[in-house]
């Protein structure tokens, strides 16, 4: 086994797998004009494991020697956090833009798996096995390992009771050779990827009964399995001018319904099945490792916010005003703000009962809460600074026209500037505030991991308050005060 290289993943692709968009099954993902520039974006990322100069960032080995792709790797330490953080930030620096669905955030909930393997036992001890296997194995093999969570929204009224699993994707036999399911979840990148953890996501299990097992189910699934259907969005990116819109021409991620048709998975495959239990425990520490990545990708988003918003009131000399001083503050704030929870995350790791360094909890949630609440006003706020020829600028191809190229010179050039290089910064200004892709993003943020309310409940569940119920029984001299537990 070795490092995948990018042509490496590129044929892996062609194994079958059916897929549709825009009214056409697709004959080769990797060429396909919707799915070829984020195929080349991720097969970038496997070429680069491959290059000497980023070697000790990308790479690691594992006990036995073997070199893998360092986001693969379970961390045992503060520093293997670290070297995920640096994973992530040098993987971003070389693309020049953010990427969401890559892997290195998904095998995260691999791991949370991984802690829960004690607990799982207790509940049934059929597939703990399963687990280990297969997070050693998307390391050993350079898996691009995708989450299959969200469920069509059927009638939430019953999903929530626990009572009516309704279309929700379910077993609907087994046999000697593994578990037969049906229904479906959407997932971004499973068309690109090569396996999903498919699991079950809104149902309330602790109200569930017996009828309800059939959707307890979680699994390992392989993108190419026969009678597995991806039905995927249209690109927002494709056909689009390259010079006009330069982040969602190379950085569209395409989302996909799976629609799982008695789709077959071996048993060497699920990873736990008809436990209510299982389903529960899990979905409340999946995102436990896999939040840190995705943080760390906002974090990137509001780097880019601010550079963005410095370049565009320096080249005007609006820096002198102290109202747009105050403004970059707040930007300045906001990056800080999610770069401080994501540090203390790691500063304050806990090891994790499976033996795992995990980030702080209560700081990675309340980092995650903080920088996607606040990232629409700060969004906003950068509008502001950029001014209306973010709304107003004119195509590049009419920038260029003969005709009329004097006076794009005379009214677009300013100090330094000229206005092929102010015009560039403003198309990148559109794509990243103002686009199609720019408005897919921030709602995609906003769902990617799960609903904001389950967000806050994370937040609420994974703090511990007794500390303040101390001080204030302290400071008010009270004798008694029942601890009410999260």
């Amino acid at each position: 086994m070795a490092l995948m290289t990018g042509d490496d993943y590129r044929r892996s692709l062609n194994d079958g797998r059916e897929v549709y968009i825009d009214g056409e099954k697709v004959k080769n993902v990797a060429e396909h004009p919707s799915f070829k520039p984020i195929v080349d974006v991720r097969a970038r990322m496997y070429d680069l494991n491959h290059m000497a100069e980023y070697k000790d960032q990308l790479t690691t080995t594992l006990e036995d020697g073997e070199l893998i792709c360092r986001a693969y790797k379970t961390p045992k330490t503060k520093e293997d956090l670290s070297g995920i953080r640096k994973y992530v930030e040098t993987v971003l620096d070389d693309l020049g833009g953010v990427v969401y669905r890559v892997g290195d955030e998904t095998i995260g909930e691999m791991w949370s798996l991984f802690d829960a393997q004690d607990k799982l036992n207790e509940i049934d001890p059929t597939y703990a096995k399963n687990i280990a296997y297969h997070i050693d194995r998307v390391a050993r093999e350079d898996l691009f390992h995708v989450s299959a969570n969200t469920d069509p929204k059927g009638d939430r009224s019953k999903l929530f009771s626990g009572k009516e699993g309704g279309t929700l994707l379910h077993v609907v036999e087994e046999n000697d050779r593994g578990i037969v399911v049906k229904g479906a979840k959407f997932e971004t990148a499973a068309a690109y990827a090569h396996q999903a953890f498919v699991k079950p996501t809104i149902l309330d299990w602790g109200a569930g009964e017996e009828s309800m097992a059939p959707f307890a189910c979680g699994f390992i699934a392989d993108m190419g399995s026969p009678g597995l259907k991806h039905i995927c969005r249209t690109s927002l990116g494709t056909n689009r001018n390259e010079k006009d819109y330069p982040i969602s021409t190379k950085f569209e991620e395409i989302d996909t319904l799976l629609i799982f048709d008695n789709v077959l998975i071996p048993w060497e495959n699920v990873l736990f099945h008809r436990s209510l239990e299982s389903a529960a425990y899990i979905r409340s520490t999946l995102h436990r490792y896999s939040a840190f990545n995705y943080v760390l990708r906002i974090l990137r988003r509001a780097d880019y916010l601010l550079g963005t918003a410095l370049l565009n009131v320096e080249q005007t000399g609006l820096t002198k005003l102290q109202a747009v001083k105050e403004k970059i503050s707040e930007l300045i704030n906001y990056r800080e703000g999610i770069n401080a929870h994501l540090t203390a995350a790691v500063a304050n790791a806990e090891v994790s009962a499976g033996g795992l360094m995990m980030p702080n909890q209560s700081l990675l949630y309340t980092g995650r809460v903080f920088a996607l609440s606040n990232f629409p006003a700060m969004a906003h706020l950068t509008r502001e600074l950029v001014g209306g020829q973010l709304a107003v600028t004119p195509d590049s191809d009419t920038m260029v026209d003969p005709a009329i190229s004097k006076y794009i010179d005379r009214y677009y050039s300013v100090s330094e500037w000229n206005a092929d290089e102010r015009a560039k910064l403003l198309y990148f200004a559109r794509d990243l505030l103002n686009s199609s892709y720019a408005g897919h993003r921030t709602t995609f943020e906003l769902f990617a991991q799960s609903p904001p309310f389950a967000q806050q409940m994370a937040v609420f569940n994974n703090f511990d308050p007794e500390a303040q119920r101390e001080m204030v029984r302290k400071a008010a001299d009270l004798k008694s005060g029942q601890t009410i537990t999260n």
